[in-house]
């Protein structure tokens, strides 16, 4: 399985473990998580492209996964999520920088640039 798809997975694998052994808690942060993200005010593009940015600044390979693969099934472009990805350097700094590393790879499976010759 493909690294960043193998993030993604694990991420539903944690979820279903954790409705199982501790329902109350994960449903109402799923709970809380759909409120927050079904806000009209922003389009889900949008909504991603922050979430790459919170995503690399945090430093979290899996929320990178989830949220490029997010953005790219809502539309947005290599450079936009490129672009985010930048402004979490600008805020955050040189750590942030190292994180374009599983954001590349991230782009790289879920958005593959396409050949120009």
């Amino acid at each position: 399985m493909p690294e960043m798809q193998d993030r993604i997975t694990q991420i539903e694998e944690l979820t279903v473990r954790l409705k199982e052994q501790y329902p109350a808690e994960i449903n109402s942060f799923l709970a809380f998580m759909g409120k927050a993200e079904g806000s009209p005010a922003l389009s889900k593009a949008q909504k991603e492209l922050i979430n790459v940015e919170l995503a690399v600044a945090a430093q979290c390979e899996w929320c990178i996964a989830l949220h490029v693969h997010g953005a790219v099934k809502a539309g947005a472009s290599r450079d936009e999520i490129m672009s985010a990805g930048f402004q979490a350097v600008l805020m955050h700094g040189g750590p942030a920088l190292m994180y374009l590393v599983p954001l590349t790879k991230a782009l790289d499976e879920f958005l593959p640039e396409t050949s120009h010759a």
